[in-house]
């Protein structure tokens, strides 16, 4: 049987609930809510698993925050036998429109901390990332705030139906593969 590691990206903690940098939790939290299961803590990371279509899924949100995200990657990938092609990583990206879904098999980490963690940690950029645009609405000097800060009473309703497009990425990418994923969605 096939096994994923979904790893969401985010920081713990009440003040980040629902904050743009915490996207990466926010999809796997509605992922195990409508799918009926929960996350138990464990070493470093909140985890889950969740089996789909013949396919185990290990989903986990670091609890390392944000800027030590690759350690808790590096655990689980070794922890569960996971290899770099079937990790994959969800993240927001100040460089996209709000909404916008993007779907890569390498990169650069694009100045986000997470990302760069990961790439240090693992000594590869060779791993697929699914980048949740939050767009760039802020002012010179306010990006930490801006990323820090609570979704617009707009993006709130816009979020539903993007968060879902996401949770059907992940279970594209487990079952069809990065590839055929990324041509059916990356350009919706």
């Amino acid at each position: 049987m096939s096994k994923f590691l979904i790893a969401g990206l985010g920081n713990i903690g009440e003040e980040y609930t629902e904050t743009r940098h915490n996207i990466g939790f926010k999809i796997l939290d509605e992922l195990a809510g409508k799918e009926g299961f929960s996350f138990h803590t464990d070493r470093l990371a909140a985890v889950a698993e969740y089996k789909f279509k013949g396919r185990i899924f290990i989903l986990i949100k670091p609890s390392t925050y944000m800027n030590l995200s690759g350690k808790a990657i590096n655990y689980w990938m070794q922890a569960e036998k996971i290899s770099l092609d079937n990790l994959l990583v969800l993240t927001d990206d100040l460089a996209l429109p709000f909404g916008t879904l993007r779907l890569k098999t390498k990169g650069s980490d694009g100045g986000h901390n997470g990302l760069k963690s990961i790439q240090e940690t693992l000594n590869n950029t060779e791993y697929s990332r699914l980048r949740f645009g939050i767009g760039s609405e802020f002012s010179k000097g306010k990006q930490v705030d801006y990323v820090l800060g609570k979704w617009s009473e707009e993006e709130q309703k816009s979020l539903p139906p993007r968060i879902e497009t996401a949770i059907e990425m992940i279970k594209s990418f487990g079952t069809i593969g990065v590839q055929r994923t990324m041509t059916a969605f990356n350009n919706k």
